[in-house]
């Protein structure tokens, strides 16, 4: 199968390890990473997402000379107001230019959603069908003007059990399911793998207790929680240290803990390597290729 990846960069290295199947659900704009992506195409199935009519021209003019064909999936833009096209008439512009010129392959459209907020399951799931329909709604409209459609790449975590459904759907992106948080619990069926190891450097006052891992290892302020330990609440998360509230347990200095955290998408390509765990025993160490991929 194949993979979504944020960044040329990360697609290289996926690349490199012998995945030839590849989305960038990004765009790619200048002309140094379009050369990258061009060459890059050389050795796998490359496909990226366009906004705007320009960058389509321009990739055109890159992948034509370097002999090269490039899939092009318009982003539609269905809530989080970053990326992506606001409107089927843009969307359907991109699409002809892209069938008109050389070195490029229409293939598509693609979205991504995100849930705010955790209200019920009846709730999650109209919010993701109502924002994946306007993706699909595009599909229907390039359509409309004789292009085929082969790809409506769309949904992640939170629509894992929705995106598949809706008819033309072709592939769902989700990904934070693989390591999991305390924001997606109401998943019920993913299990949290992902765990940062800590321990404690100081206890300044009664109850207090200070932590050698922060922002930088957990990505994320949010409600993190301290494994198997309940009566110890996460009261602070500063850029190095966490501080912990410790009425009960009495941690002392060289103890260890296990925070699992919020969200840790963005740190993932952040660390050197994972330490696999089964039963309290470590049984193999995962080396991170794309680590510090982030152009």
């Amino acid at each position: 199968g194949g993979v979504c990846t944020a960044k040329l960069s990360e697609a290289e290295v996926m690349v490199e390890g012998g995945i030839t199947d590849i989305l960038i659900p990004n765009q790619v704009v200048h002309k140094d990473k379009l050369a990258r992506m061009c060459a890059l195409a050389n050795h796998a199935d490359v496909k990226v997402c366009v906004d705007n009519l320009q960058n389509v021209k321009d990739l055109s003019t890159t992948a034509e000379a370097y002999g090269v064909e490039i899939g092009v999936l318009v982003e539609v833009d269905t809530q989080m107001k970053r990326a992506g096209v606001r409107s089927n008439e843009e969307g359907i512009a991109i699409a002809k230019l892209t069938n008109n010129l050389p070195g490029v392959n229409f293939k598509g459209v693609m979205s991504h959603q995100s849930l705010s907020e955790f209200i019920d399951h009846e709730n999650r799931r109209k919010i993701g069908q109502e924002t994946i329909q306007v993706c699909l709604d595009l599909k229907t409209a390039i359509e409309a003007e004789g292009i085929e459609v082969e790809m409506v790449s769309s949904g992640e975590t939170f629509t894992i059990d929705i995106a598949p459904e809706m008819s033309g759907v072709t592939e769902v992106e989700g990904g934070t399911y693989a390591l999991g948080g305390t924001m997606y619990f109401y998943m019920k069926d993913f299990q949290v793998a992902n765990k940062v190891l800590g321990t404690i450097i100081s206890t300044p006052r009664p109850g207090v207790a200070i932590g050698d891992i922060g922002l930088m290892a957990l990505s994320d302020r949010g409600a993190a929680l301290v494994e198997n330990m309940p009566e110890i609440e996460v009261l602070e998360i500063l850029d190095d240290h966490i501080v912990l509230t410790d009425v009960k347990t009495e941690l002392q200095v060289g103890d260890t803990f296990t925070v699992i955290p919020s969200y840790q998408d963005m740190l993932i390509d952040r660390w050197d390597h994972y330490v696999a765990i089964r039963d309290g025993v470590v049984e193999e160490i995962w080396d991170i290729p794309a680590r510090g991929c982030s152009q």
